[in-house]
């Protein structure tokens, strides 16, 4: 007789779920080398803050990204097949484009150098939509909680290792060589993607790139609970989201130095996320998708709440160990309920443009919903402000229960 935790053993340890996170690694790694990384270059080079502030518009395929992705769907390459051969080619073509980046740089016409970042983010973008594709078609459905919480570990590993690693590499050896070996490092993907078995294709997919654009939209929003899934994406995450906006100046306005911050909440955070997103993943494949979104939303209410002690304690490092401590922990839990969740709404024939569509649609709070969060704060004052935050979470886990008869394993 098998005991219940064999199984979640199993899953754990089998190759799929190390797919899941080297995949997640090589999705992270390229995202920052155009953003914070490439604007410190910048700087570094005297250029205007005028010009980088204007770079920002160089992230704008991530967020555009589900208007291809119906090409993913919709044609596949020979032998190599639909998610590895686009995949393969995404790889190289990101390589080379960050190479050129290290070739050409700020030393570049501003014209020339958005024109390489905006091709890095591009080829990126395609790469985090195949990634997502194959994770949602490799994966049983009870096994998406464990393999998003491996994925996003290792996004934020390849993102630490692009930003952190990266400017401290450009310290040492310069940022144009820098980015000749995150090249080299995004270049490694590629052996990984062919030691990869192709994701099982299921159902057929679309015979026409009309289909392709077409059919996974008609697909999704004939579900009789199709706009409450989009509302509940939208609002899930939405009370931490807005709360995250302001935590930085808010540790600096409560008196905590820069190096405290930087250890406890960038470093010692960071741990405490990929912890929770581990243990998170581990809940879900046990105990299903329906109970952990429950158990880990009200997880993320009470932890955003939390940062309303820090208000009464003061610049304590205790204190603020064990709010970022429980603040991390349920975002990774929650994080991993949540990205599972959007995957297992995915029709396989279209898996690559409706994942992409759902997770274009979770970056609205980041950046719509968070944009007056500073006004807020300054409103009502930090105590208010973050149990505002913390009450803005039940909307979200109020959808719930509408998906209780066919979420609920």
């Amino acid at each position: 007789m098998t005991s219940p935790s064999e199984p979640v053993v199993r899953s754990i340890l089998s190759g799929r779920m190390l797919a899941a996170f080297a995949m997640g690694f090589y999705g992270g790694a390229p995202l920052l080398l155009t953003g914070s990384v490439l604007l410190a270059w910048m700087k570094d080079r005297g250029i205007d803050l005028t010009t980088i502030g204007l770079f920002a518009l160089v992230g704008l395929p991530y967020t555009l990204k589900f208007l291809w992705a119906p090409v993913f769907d919709r044609f596949h390459w020979p032998r190599l097949g639909r998610r590895r051969g686009w995949l393969l080619l995404m790889q190289l073509l990101l390589a080379v484009a960050i190479a050129s980046l290290a070739v050409y740089g700020p030393g570049a016409s501003a014209l020339m150098l958005a024109g390489l970042a905006l091709a890095v983010a591009f080829f990126s973008a395609s790469q985090d939509t195949l990634i997502d594709a194959y994770r949602r078609e490799s994966l049983h459905d009870r096994e998406q909680g464990l393999g998003a919480s491996l994925y996003v570990n290792g996004y934020r590993l390849g993102m630490l290792l692009a930003s952190g690693g990266g400017l401290i590499l450009a310290d040492w050896i310069g940022f144009p060589d820098m980015y000749g070996l995150m090249a080299i490092v995004m270049a490694s993907g590629i052996m990984v993607t062919l030691l990869l078995p192709e994701a099982a294709a299921g159902e057929a997919h679309p015979n026409s790139l009309k289909d392709a654009v077409v059919l996974p939209f008609v697909e999704f929003f004939r579900r009789s609970e199709a706009m409450w899934v989009l509302l509940f994406i939208l609002l899930y995450k939405l009370g931490d989201t807005v709360a995250g906006q302001m935590t930085t100046p808010f540790y600096l306005e409560m008196g905590f130095s820069k190096t405290e911050i930087g250890a406890v909440v960038k470093l010692f955070g960071f741990w405490a996320t990929v912890l929770g997103g581990l243990a998170g993943g581990a809940l879900i494949l046990r105990y299903g998708i329906y109970r952990t979104l429950w158990q880990f939303g009200l997880l993320q209410l009470l932890s955003t709440a939390a940062f309303a002690v820090l208000v009464h304690t003061g610049p304590q490092l205790p204190a603020l160990t064990a709010v970022i401590s429980f603040e991390n922990l349920s975002a990774g839990m929650g994080t991993a309920a949540f990205v599972a969740f959007m995957a297992n709404q995915t029709d396989r024939r279209f898996t690559a443009t409706q994942y992409a569509l759902l997770s274009s649609l979770m970056g609205v709070p980041r950046v719509i919903a968070a944009a007056p969060s500073g006004w807020l704060a300054t409103t009502v004052g930090w105590q208010n402000f973050f149990i505002l935050c913390a009450l803005f979470a039940i909307p979200g886990l109020l959808v719930l229960p509408r998906f209780r008869t066919w979420l609920a394993d």
